[in-house]
């Protein structure tokens, strides 16, 4: 039986490769038979940006995201995140923080970087 997974990421891509190593893993988890949406919180934003230069592994997320745009990894960032950093091919929605904890409390399955 599938499974709700949410993979949130909060750490900084530009001081520790775990967020783009948190992002190959969602990538996995989508491929499967897993409802799977990816959170980005604070920095963590930086992974769906056009601007990779400062981001450690930018050449391991440079391999993955055709991939993730191409199965329309569903992401939720905080409504007040830059909306700039954000490229827009991504399929992305908005949400308040209250909004984002219940539906990571509500998902079967939750992975936190």
């Amino acid at each position: 039986m599938a499974k709700t997974v949410v993979v949130v990421i909060q750490e900084d891509p530009t001081k520790t490769h775990r967020p783009v190593e948190a992002l190959r893993i969602a990538l996995g988890l989508v491929a499967g038979s897993h409802s799977t949406t990816v959170v980005l919180l604070g920095e963590a934003i930086r992974l769906l940006s056009g601007d990779m230069e400062d981001i450690v592994d930018a050449d391991i997320l440079e391999k993955y995201l055709p991939s993730i745009h191409h199965l329309n990894v569903p992401f939720v960032l905080p409504h007040n995140a830059d909306r700039s950093l954000v490229d827009e091919k991504f399929c992305v929605r908005y949400e308040s923080e209250d909004e984002i904890r219940s539906f990571v409390h509500s998902a079967d399955r939750a992975l936190i970087f």
